[in-house]
């Protein structure tokens, strides 16, 4: 069985809504990292044999298999393959699980697997909008279908969370965020966007290059944090300041086998180790990251004190809370550079940027190996282990 292994990976800075990458549609963002990961290497596309991205809104211009059609728009050939996948929040970091799984099993060598989102352009939920409700009795006869924000409450509820504890965790993820881009963290991992080269051709000209994330609210105080008024509850805790912000992005990683790497001559920057996907209580629906985390720690035989650095998306600051108190990790080795609330959230684009973060900042602290779990609507969760290489 041949090993997946990690040959670059890069992503769009990430465009807060309406913002500078507001005029660029969703496949064009995926064409610019697919465009990226080629520069950067050095190869060529005739090298790759599928590209598999994730995408959760397929509506619209996201509706027809954004893996092809933005490796066609990137200029690849036309023999190349793509799927979509939709696994909500965790699509590209089950891309990339399903490219590690094309390569062990032998049926390709060199696989991209990433992820987009323009969730400006294509508004979130608004596949759900036509053709009737999205949950049958069925489902509904056995479980609860709230909100993803009341489900984010009711981890306050179990976990004991007061809304200052949201807040800060949130003024936190700001700070971390501001530090990393101020010091040049990102620098590395990210492909500007010449916004003239993929707006819309009825768009009014541009001269923007967007070369940082627009979503890190550097004015922002702890004391604004807690004026902005609850977004689910009457009196409740969850506010947009301490969720996840709608956001604009893309990400994409170049993975294949030891034996194409050692073919193309190309060096291995990370070896992934583990993966999986479990199921969770589908009302709470935000729990799923710790048991995937235990059985991903179990299935790569690590503990977690084996584990360097932890990234958990920030869907809503409840849920690393929620992760940290029933994991009992650390917080500093946890999103150390800032999470969704300070970076955004591309819904499908997010799984593949968590682990190009993850990535570049084990390369830059010389560390070993690293930890990325999502939450995903309907109770689900992705983890995913992997381990730098010298």
């Amino acid at each position: 069985m041949s090993k997946a292994v990690i040959l670059d990976a890069v992503r769009t800075p990430i465009g807060r809504f309406r913002g500078d990458l507001a005029n660029i549609r969703g496949d064009h963002l995926g064409a610019h990292v697919l465009q990226s990961l080629m520069a950067r290497t050095g190869l060529s596309p005739e090298m790759v044999d599928d590209v598999v991205f994730g995408c959760v809104t397929q509506v619209g211009e996201q509706s027809t298999n954004m893996a092809r059609t933005s490796l066609l728009g990137a200029g690849w050939p036309e023999t190349i393959p793509g799927v979509t996948i939709d696994r909500k929040c965790g699509s590209s970091e089950a891309a990339v699980h399903m490219a590690a799984a094309e390569i062990a099993a032998g049926y390709a060598n060199v696989v991209v697997a990433g992820g987009v989102e323009s969730m400006t352009r294509v508004p979130m939920g608004s596949n759900r909008s036509i053709h009737g409700e999205p949950f049958g009795y069925k489902l509904t006869d056995r479980f609860e279908m709230t909100s993803q924000g009341e489900s984010a409450e009711r981890l306050c509820d179990i976990w004991g969370f007061s809304r200052d504890d949201l807040d800060d965790f949130a003024f936190e993820s700001h700070r971390r965020a501001a530090a990393a881009a101020d010091a040049g963290y990102f620098d590395r991992e990210i492909a500007p966007v010449r916004v003239a080269d993929w707006q819309e051709r009825t768009a009014e000209p541009s001269d923007a290059v967007v070369s940082a994330d627009q979503t890190i609210r550097r004015e922002t105080t702890r004391e604004k944090l807690g004026t902005l008024k609850p977004s689910f509850r009457e009196n409740g805790r969850v506010t947009a300041g301490n969720a996840s912000q709608i956001a604009d992005g893309a990400a994409a990683l170049l993975i294949a086998s030891e034996e194409a790497a050692d073919r193309l001559g190309v060096r291995p920057r990370a070896r992934i180790v583990a993966a999986t996907t479990v199921g969770s209580d589908p009302t709470l629906m935000l729990t799923g990251p710790v048991a995937a985390t235990r059985k991903v720690l179990d299935m790569a035989g690590l503990r977690l004190s084996d584990i360097d650095l932890f990234e958990v998306n920030e869907a809503f600051a409840s849920v690393p809370l929620m992760w940290l108190k029933e994991i009992g990790a650390d917080r500093d080795r946890l999103n150390v550079n800032g999470g969704a609330i300070a970076l955004g959230h591309p819904l499908g684009g997010s799984g593949a940027r968590l682990m190009t973060t993850l990535l570049h900042e084990l390369e830059r602290r010389g560390a070993r190996y690293g930890l990325q779990s999502m939450c995903c609507a309907g109770g689900l969760a992705t983890a995913t282990i992997i381990e730098r290489l010298d």
